[in-house]
């Protein structure tokens, strides 16, 4: 049976609304290249508003020892995009470890490796989170923003300034490798505009012994978009996609529009809230052998008053604000996609 959750839909969709929402990032599980010799018995995915945390029981299947790189790579995070649109980034965006990554094996806190990649992605206005672009993100440019003295920065302002301060030669440089547009905006004044993407990567090298299990654990902020959304019903044409994406029926809909309903305002009444939309890659599971022993999937949605949506079989509500889902011999099919709401009150 599919359980549709009550959910609203974003009014910002795009980086144009920034007065109105903010950008964010997907989140993903651990990769290991494909192998076939490492299992995945067991996943344990707990997500809410501000924090993931996920446990795996892996089981090394070979008769071998296992060693390779264990990465847990954030999506590309586009500079320019950040300088037009606010984002739920950290204070500081720069700080070494962006969102409080850690990871445990056996219990054991480990040493995690942290680099960051500029990259130009094949089309940042599509770009669309998935398995596969993990992989290929688009095209690694670090060595020439290195070599054109360019930071690997998510601060607007110094990226400008930097982009602002190269030679005019460079700046012809810069056009030609599509890092960065120069625009004169009259009096003497000029605006530096960057088409690089800064991914953040963490990983480090993990050994799967021959035949026996292993726990590994990790947990980060979750720092997804959001913003002001609005609902009605009948949904009106526009909130069509959204109402596919997160399975909203009938009901949920006339949920909404009771639960986020505003005083009215000049005889007008408005059903508007805030919103969390969080996108977490599921299919990056398929790098281990066969499909998932056991998945259980625990989303907390923060407070009783706010409502959660999302488009799964089989979740129950196990508490005021928690719902589960578990499945067995799982292969995922596609990522999740999860909506997280609070009136205007909260």
């Amino acid at each position: 049976m599919r359980l549709s959750l009550c959910l609203a839909a974003t009014l910002l969709a795009t980086p144009a609304l920034a007065n109105d929402g903010f950008g964010g990032l997907s989140a993903t599980g651990l990769t290991f290249g494909q192998t076939d010799a490492v299992a995945l018995e067991e996943e344990d995915l707990f997500i809410s508003i501000d924090r993931i945390a996920v446990d795996y029981v892996f089981r090394n299947i070979t008769s071998a020892d296992v060693t390779g790189e264990v990465i847990f790579p954030l999506p590309p995070i586009h500079v320019g995009q950040v300088i037009e649109s606010q984002w739920n980034l950290p204070e500081d965006p720069d700080r070494e470890n962006l969102v409080n990554f850690t990871a445990t094996v056996e219990g054991r806190n480990i040493p995690i490796s942290i680099d960051r990649i500029a990259v130009i992605e094949p089309d940042v206005t599509v770009w669309m989170p998935s398995a596969e672009q993990y992989d290929t993100p688009g095209r690694d440019v670090t060595a020439e923003l290195d070599r054109l003295g360019l930071p690997l920065s998510l601060k607007g302002e110094a990226v400008m300034a930097a982009l602002k301060s190269l030679t005019p030669d460079q700046k012809t440089q810069a056009m030609e490798l599509g890092l960065a547009e120069f625009f004169d905006i009259g009096t003497d004044s000029e605006f530096a505009f960057p088409q690089w993407s800064v991914i953040v990567r963490y990983h480090w090298t993990q050994t799967f012994p021959a035949g026996q299990i292993l726990n590994i654990r990790h947990t980060y902020e979750n720092r997804s978009s959001g913003g002001i959304f609005g609902w009605a019903h009948p949904p009106e044409d526009y909130m069509q996609p959204v109402a596919d994406q997160y399975c909203i029926d009938e009901g949920t809909s006339r949920a909404l529009v009771k639960a986020l309903a505003q005083e009215p305002v000049d005889g007008e009444t408005y059903s508007t809230g805030m919103s969390w939309n969080i996108a977490y890659v599921l299919r990056t599971a398929s790098s281990w052998s066969g499909p998932i022993g056991r998945f259980k999937l625990t989303i907390d949605k923060g407070d009783p008053g706010n409502i959660v949506s999302l488009c799964a079989d089989g979740i129950k509500k196990t508490g005021p604000t928690t719902f589960v889902m578990e499945k067995t011999d799982y292969t995922p099919d596609r990522d999740l996609h999860i909506l997280i709401v609070q009136p205007l009150e909260n």
